[in-house]
């Protein structure tokens, strides 16, 4: 047999050996890995190019503009994975899968997500010299029937939605196994829902995050709780309920949301509010046109839940509306030994004698 035949045969058999390594698709398959660097590393892009999902550093990705070509590692800093927006200067997060069990930068080059031969969506790591692998984050759905791994696809959707959804299906009609938007962090985008479905129990609850390096469950969290209505709390045991939209007027939170809305020039006829009550579930949901600027309703650190809207004139997220008016309205917005002043440069600022534990 001539070399060159040898040669082909031998890129062939490889082609088919190794793993398949995601591109800058949209769509994950069985067999295919993503990873933070090396073989693999690389993002899902949404089609309409406005949000990215892959592994991230907080501190490093904050701290260096998101146009840098260059790639900044810091081998003191947690890895995390999750949806960021993709156009946006700003490195923002949207959500995040593993926030209560970041990756140490250690192990970081063995550390992949990859669809399991059960049809779950894992970040899992190798364990090379044991010859084990263990799981850092999962889907975990239960009662699943006939389904594995080879008729299981993860897909980014425009919406930001991330779902696992039966392969060749169309992905506008199909309901998915699972969707991030069933799992919100500290997030709501346009079409999300917050609210909970009265069959399952399930709540769409979010909660901010420890701080703007920690994705980590923070101390305050917002949503529907029956009767309650609305409710945004701080979270510490005990929780401590400080601002409440009881469910008897709970539908006129609507029409109150859009007339602040229409009075913004900035979004006017962007933001959509909806609310839907009936016997499978109740929520609030905002819907906004495809072609509208990035823009998300988020519960900060300091526990003000807000809509935000990135402004390409001034390249920055600005705040059309947040409540409390005043982040010094919420209890313990600066942590303990500190003070906080709404109207000092400084929000936060140690007593005497004390120094900042985290940004």
């Amino acid at each position: 047999m001539p070399p060159l035949i040898y040669t082909l045969l031998g890129l062939l058999l490889l082609s088919h050996a190794a793993p398949r390594c995601s591109s800058a698709g949209d769509t994950l398959v069985a067999g295919q890995t993503l990873a933070a660097v090396g073989v693999g590393a690389g993002k899902l892009v949404s089609r309409n190019g406005k949000y990215a999902l892959g592994f991230f550093q907080p501190a490093t990705m904050i701290s260096s503009p998101m146009s840098s070509s260059k790639s900044h590692h810091n081998s003191s800093s947690s890895w995390y994975f999750g949806i960021w927006f993709n156009k946006v200067p700003v490195f923002t997060t949207v959500w995040v899968a593993n926030r209560e069990k970041p990756i140490p930068h250690p192990i970081i080059n063995s550390t992949q997500l990859r669809i399991s031969s059960d049809g779950n969506l894992v970040i899992a790591v190798d364990h090379v010299v044991t010859g084990t692998e263990s799981l850092v984050w999962s889907t975990h759905i239960v009662n699943r029937t006939q389904t594995t791994s080879t008729t299981t696809t993860l897909v980014l959707l425009n919406s930001e939605n991330l779902v696992l959804l039966p392969t060749n299906t169309n992905t506008s009609q199909e309901m998915p196994s699972w969707q991030s938007f069933d799992h919100p962090t500290d997030a709501v985008l346009p079409g999300a829902k917050l609210g909970w479905n009265k069959v399952t129990g399930l709540s769409n609850t979010i909660i901010s995050k420890k701080s703007l390096i920690n994705p980590g469950l923070g101390s305050y969290s917002v949503g529907l709780e029956g009767a309650m209505g609305m409710v945004l709390k701080r979270r510490n045991n005990p929780s401590v309920v400080y601002w409440q939209f009881v469910s008897s007027t709970t539908s006129t939170l609507v029409p109150i949301i859009q007339s602040l809305v229409d009075l913004d020039p900035r979004i006017k006829g962007l933001v959509n509010p909806t609310y839907v009550d009936n016997n499978r579930e109740e929520y609030y949901m905002y819907t906004s046109p495809d072609e509208s600027p990035p823009l998300f309703v988020s519960l900060d650190t300091s526990g003000q839940i807000k809509m935000m809207f990135w402004s390409q004139a001034r390249q920055t997220w600005e705040t059309i509306g947040a409540n409390p008016d005043g982040p010094c309205m919420t209890p313990a917005t600066c942590g303990p030994f500190a003070l906080c002043n709404n109207k000092a440069h400084m929000l936060c600022e140690c007593m005497e004698g004390f120094s900042q534990k985290s940004p």
